[in-house]
């Protein structure tokens, strides 16, 4: 098979041989008890409670760029950013927020309201995976970094096509802790041990100043950082993760996304689910906190940290990785 050839192929005809991982660059995750969320950061995340996951195999990095395109060559996808909006969907919208476009961070000149966002998002036209800062940018030297700009139902049909699945927020948040159950941090108790930084996050005053070091001012190529116990990249910093699970409050429940066993707020059969939200457009939880986490704002770059995000919605520092629900390695 020539290169070209393989590189159109579907993944999930490139199945890895290698230590029992169903495909390569895979890493198993055993799973186990863990206390989920916190009570000591933003209210989203409380209470933290007991949670027991079955073990997965995860991604070790983000989906990237290269990793993208070889999908979208092989299908033709075209992804939401791409497409212009139904005006149905959105009524009294203006006509010019109803072209193809994304959600862009863009650094305002000086001090701004913190309190409101829209000082430093803007909806570009022309914003999508491959151009990811407007129309007149491109992939050029990106190609090992996370994708982005990928609604939910892009993320999801990048899965679907790879043979896998988008992790529930409890396996996304239990690989991420790296067995350091209760840990501040996905490395442990500090933000930088020792002035080291172990994610790209904002480093300096949200948004109008980050300092050259780290070198990132944007994303970073996967694998940058170190890996946690499990040996994930990226879990933390650089961007968001999508996950499979509707948004709701942690509330306990016996069953369903609430349940303390394999919880997840979203049925894979389609069936009717008691959790999900009455939203006109549905969000999903994403995880992980990326490059525009600072410690003077959104202080997300936590395992425990989560938002909701429509669905409908794609932006430059949300990207995702996917998981396979098969039996572990081999003893």
């Amino acid at each position: 098979m020539n290169r070209l050839a393989r590189d159109i192929e579907p993944a999930s005809k490139r199945r890895s041989t290698q230590g029992g991982a169903p495909f390569s660059d895979m890493i198993w995750v055993p799973g186990g008890t863990f206390r989920m969320g916190s009570d000591h950061h933003y209210s989203e995340e409380a209470p933290a409670h007991r949670v027991t996951v079955t073990g997965v195999w995860m991604d070790r990095y983000p989906v990237t760029n290269r990793e993208f395109r070889r999908f979208v060559d092989a299908t033709h996808y075209l992804t939401t950013a791409e497409k212009p909006a139904n005006l149905a969907d959105y009524p009294g919208a203006k006509p010019e927020m109803l072209v193809p476009s994304s959600v862009v961070f863009q650094r305002p000149p000086g001090l701004v309201d913190m309190r409101n966002h829209y000082n430093w998002w803007a909806y570009i036209p022309g914003a999508c995976w491959h151009h990811p800062w407007g129309p007149s940018s491109s992939l050029k030297g990106l190609a090992d970094h996370p994708v982005v700009h990928v609604t939910y139902e892009d993320a999801a049909a990048y899965a679907a096509w790879a043979g896998k699945e988008l992790p529930s927020e409890a396996e996304w948040e239990f690989a991420a802790r790296g067995g350091l159950d209760g840990a501040e941090f996905a490395w442990g108790a500090e933000f930088m041990p020792g002035g080291r930084p172990m994610a790209n996050t904002w480093h300096g005053q949200f948004p109008i100043q980050k300092k050259k070091n780290p070198k990132y001012d944007w994303t970073s190529p996967v694998g940058a950082f170190p890996a946690n116990g499990y040996g994930l990249y990226d879990m933390i910093g650089n961007v968001w993760e999508w996950t499979a699970d509707y948004y709701q409050p942690h509330v306990m429940k016996p069953t369903g996304c609430c349940a303390s066993v394999d919880p997840r707020g979203a049925p894979r059969d389609g069936s009717f689910d008691p959790c999900h939200p009455t939203d006109r457009i549905p969000r999903r939880v994403m995880k992980g906190g990326s490059f525009l986490c600072a410690p003077n704002y959104c202080k997300r770059y936590r395992p425990s940290a989560r938002m909701a995000q429509p669905i409908d919605t794609s932006t430059c520092h949300l990207g995702f990785r996917c998981v396979v629900r098969a039996p572990g390695p081999k003893p």
